[in-house]
Order: C-alpha cells, then sequence, then structure tokens
C-alpha cells in the first residue's frame, strides 16, 4: 500500500519466528493441495501449524520456492468450472482511467504519458512511453510490496533487497513475473456496500479511516441473497474465488472537483497513524480476519486505495495479513460502479473474472488489466 523504509531485520527475527508445536490439528510438515476442493481439509486461520523458522501464524504451505500464493487454486479445472457463471458474455472492464487519480495519494508520482514519431520520424508511424508508479491506479499489489513490519520479511521468507545478506535468488519468487506467467482468472463474487448503504441511509466518510465491519459485509450479502459462509456449509464461497468489494470510494472521487482532489492528496503524509491519507475500507479485526483467511479466497480487491481502512487501527494490518502472511493477492483501485449497476440488474452477483499482470521480472506491483465477464 505504501513504500516504508528498510527494516533492521536480523536483531528482530527470533521473537515473531515460529517454534514447533505438536498440539495442533494440523502439523508442520502440512502442504496445501492446488486441487483440494474440501473446506474441512484446509487449516481455519486458528488450526494454521507452526514451522520453525516460518513467522507465527504464516501460511507458507506451497513450497520454499512458491510465489503463487493462493492463486495456486486457480487450476484449469477450477478455472473451466467457473466458466460455468458465463451467461451473456458482456464484458465489464474494473479499470480506471490511469490519469484519473491525480494527485496520487501517499506522495507518489504521477502517470506521465509522453509520444512521439517513430524511428527517424520520416515515417507516419507514432511509439509512446508511460512513466508511472504501478500503485497509482487499478492494480495488484504483489507479494515484494508489503513485509510483516516488526522483521522485514515478506510473503514465504523474502526480505529487502537491499539488507545485509539478502538472498537475491530466493526474493526472486515474490516478483509479480510469477502472477503474470500464470494469469489470474476464476469465479468473483461481488458485495455492494457503496449501494447497500445509500439504501440503509448510512452516511459514509470516504476520505476517513471509516471501518467496514464483517457484521455490515454479512447484511451487504443477505441483501444480495447471497451467504458468506463457505460451500461445505451451505454458503457461496468457494475454495479460489475472487472477492471484489465496492464502497463507493471511486465514485465519490470521481464527484470531486480538481481543488478538492489536489487538497485531498496534499494532506500531511506518514506512514504512521498521524497520516491524514485517511480512506474508507474493511475493519482490521479478528472477525474479518478470520472470515478472508478461512473462505480461501485467491485474490481480494477493492475499490479503495488500500482495500483496508487507512491508517490500520490497531494491532492488525490486513496488508501483512494478506500478503505477508497468507500469500493471498490483493487489488486497488478496482472500478467497480458499472459490474455493480449490471449485477443489480440482472440479480446475480458472481461471474467470471480475467486479469494480466504485467510480466515484469522482480515487478512489486501491476496494473490489473481486469475484465468481469457476466
Amino acid at each position: 500500500m505504501f513504500v516504508f523504509p528498510a527494516l533492521a531485520v536480523l536483531s528482530i527475527l527470533s521473537p515473531c519466528l515460529a517454534v514447533p508445536s505438536n498440539d495442533a490439528k494440523f502439523t508442520a510438515d502440512f502442504k496445501y493441495d492446488k486441487f483440494e476442493t474440501n473446506y474441512r481439509k484446509l487449516p481455519k486461520r486458528a488450526e494454521l501449524p507452526t514451522v520453525p523458522g516460518h513467522l507465527k501464524g504464516s501460511a507458507w504451505f506451497w513450497g520454499e520456492d512458491d510465489g503463487l500464493g493462493r492463486l495456486n487454486f486457480l487450476t484449469p479445472q477450477r478455472v473451466f468450472q467457473s466458466m460455468k457463471e458465463v451467461k451473456t458474455g458482456e464484458l465489464v472492464p474494473l479499470n480506471l482511467p490511469v490519469k484519473l487519480v491525480d494527485p496520487p495519494f501517499f506522495t507518489r508520482k504521477k502517470f506521465n504519458h509522453t509520444f512521439g514519431a517513430f524511428g527517424d520520424g520520416k515515417a507516419p508511424v507514432v511509439d509512446d512511453e508511460y512513466h508511472m508508479n504501478t500503485q497509482t491506479s487499478t492494480q495488484w499489489d504483489g507479494f515484494h510490496h508489503f513485509a510483516h513490519l516488526p522483521t522485514g520479511i515478506f510473503y514465504n521468507g523474502c526480505t529487502m533487497d537491499n539488507i545485509p545478506n539478502a538472498n537475491l535468488t530466493n526474493n526472486h519468487k515474490c516478483g509479480i513475473q510469477e502472477w503474470a506467467q500464470h494469469g489470474i482468472a476464476g469465479r468473483a463474487i461481488l458485495l455492494d456496500f457503496a449501494s447497500y448503504a445509500e439504501r440503509k441511509k448510512i452516511r459514509l466518510d470516504f476520505f476517513a479511516a471509516t471501518n467496514i465491519t464483517f457484521y455490515q459485509l454479512k447484511a451487504v450479502a443477505k441483501d444480495q441473497g447471497l451467504d458468506l459462509r463457505t460451500k461445505n456449509k451451505g454458503g457461496d464461497i468457494r475454495i479460489g474465488d475472487i472477492l471484489l468489494l465496492r464502497t463507493g470510494f471511486t465514485k465519490a472521487y470521481k464527484a470531486l472537483t480538481i481543488a478538492e482532489r489536489h487538497a485531498l492528496a496534499n494532506r500531511h503524509f506518514s506512514n504512521g497513524p498521524d497520516t491524514e491519507h485517511r480512506f474508507i475500507g474493511v475493519a482490521q479485526t479478528e472477525e474479518m480476519a478470520d472470515w478472508i483467511h478461512n473462505s480461501y479466497f485467491s485474490a481480494v480487491a477493492g475499490d479503495t486505495p488500500a482495500f483496508e481502512s487507512w491508517p490500520p487501527q490497531g494491532p492488525l494490518s490486513l496488508h501483512e495479513q494478506i500478503l505477508a502472511y497468507w500469500g493471498v493477492a490483493l487489488g486497488e483501485f478496482f472500478d467497480l460502479d458499472t459490474l455493480a449497476e449490471k449485477c443489480a440488474k440482472r440479480k446475480k452477483w458472481t461471474f467470471f473474472v480475467t486479469s494480466a499482470p504485467f510480466n515484469v521480472d522482480r515487478g512489486i506491483a501491476s496494473w490489473a488489466n481486469a475484465i468481469a465477464i457476466l
């Protein structure tokens, strides 16, 4: 979500690393099976086994070379089954105009687009160039974007490249090229909190750290005819699903004047809790963390700058949990307004989603290039 300074890692690793335990249902030698269809064979957050050398509470069970995390669940079989969600073939792009968020938040550099004549300029052929921060529009946070802050450890044991004794070969697996070479496609489910709040006359401050609770998400789902329990319990959530959450943030941002956008971006920024860059998002509660983890989503995304409310309030950071601990793709600034309208009209909130991240070796994040197919 934001760029933080390199951390002194080696001296503080031990208190945060797991030690062996023989009391759990799932043991330290547990491994995920990407073809698994039975939730009972997947550990809940409270059941995660401790593994020597891993962060306590982490779910690094795909193997030491893994850079996909729960995108591994997007197998050909599961993708094929997910294609049955397509009923009309209508395409709904989920990408904001890349220059919309201007100025960008968190002091990031703005997108710059230049173009000019090809070669010697004598032929009517034009090239263009993009200069951008991948975090300023619709994008995925990769696994090398956000670490467990106290230790500086990223997903599956990766570290900052610029610390002493950094293992660059090991760190390579956290690059966005892993996702690009696999691809992202599967069944997605939309929770339209924005429309629910409007109908229920819930007043929202999109430009404050407004929390959306799990209780509210359950109410939204019920209003849409959905059940947020997992399939084995009679609910609508399946292993490998992609969760999309519409808060109404992008709609509110689009309504701002140019002066208001500048004022918002120019608020005081820091990496700490005193930052004035504050945004609506899901609450950092144990209940929310349990639900996201135990649902076994392959990816989660929202229409806000951070998915979770920002800045985090309390000891729990969902960026840490989702990215560093569990290996779940995290999307931000998704354009979900048109999708919500079409889902409401057809009274169906599940569909097929595709996304093609940039194939950039050691990339930190990527534009999502995402499309919903209804």
